[in-house]
């Protein structure tokens, strides 16, 4: 079993990144590439992005700290902590309002991933 602090990872990735030329920084809280769950934490310094991208899985937004606003087609959303938004099946972006950190948690959808018998070793 693991554990960690959130408030702990906030702090580090707003930290790393305000000083980014990006603006941006990540690290994967739980999962990875050959899982199908995964949390990461996303930090923005205010006025920064990721710019829009496909969704590759059912995923979810947790505000943590800030304010951002995430954007699809026609629809904007914006998130304050302690709110849960909901990714829509459609392409995306997410802007950081102010100094942000948010906990991404996306589940991948079925197909990105071959079936047992099809795995290479």
């Amino acid at each position: 079993m693991e554990k960690s602090s959130l408030d702990d990872l906030v702090r580090q990735q707003l930290a790393l990144a305000q000083a980014a030329s990006s603006g941006r920084s990540a690290h994967t809280v739980y999962g990875g590439h050959g899982q199908v769950l995964r949390h990461t934490l996303l930090a923005l310094a205010a006025g920064n992005s990721l710019d829009e991208h496909d969704n590759p899985g059912e995923a979810t937004v947790q505000v943590l700290r800030g304010r951002v606003r995430l954007i699809s087609e026609d629809i904007v959303c914006d998130g304050r902590p302690g709110e849960l938004l909901i990714v829509p099946q459609a392409r995306h972006s997410l802007e950081a309002l102010e100094n942000s950190a948010v906990l991404l948690t996306v589940a991948k959808s079925g197909d990105a991933y071959p079936a047992p018998d099809d795995r290479r070793s």
